[in-house]
Order: C-alpha cells, then structure tokens, then sequence
C-alpha cells in the first residue's frame, strides 16, 4: 500500500510548478488533517533523495531547531 501512496502523490504532483508545489504543502499544513502527512512524507522523502549532501546537513540542523 505504501508503494501505491508514494505513486499516487508522485502522479499527482508530477509536473507542477514551484508555485503549486507550494500551495500543495501550505494547504497540507494548514489544514491540519492527519490523513495529509504521509502525502507531506513523501515530498519529503523526494526532497531528501534528490539533496546535496550540505542540503541534508542544512536540513537536519533546521529540523533540530525547530523540535527544541
């Protein structure tokens, strides 16, 4: 099931641009609705396969900040 849900958010993001792509994930956060975060998990996971290696540094630091 998980494979279907990554494919089925991929398919539906494919080809967006970065205005849409925003609008996607502020919708998905401002909602608040618990059935919207494996959709943010795997924009992320695109995210974090597709980042340098100072990316993730820079990544992991902000995640770190803002979880104190």
């Amino acid at each position: 099931m998980n494979l279907n849900l990554r494919n089925a958010v991929i398919s539906n993001v494919s080809g967006n641009s970065q205005s849409e792509l925003q609008d996607t994930i502020l919708d998905a956060i401002q909602s608040g609705e618990e059935k919207m975060l494996p959709g943010l998990g795997v924009l992320f996971e695109v995210i974090w396969q597709n980042a340098s290696e100072q990316d993730k540094q820079e990544m992991l630091q902000t995640l770190e900040q803002g979880l104190k």
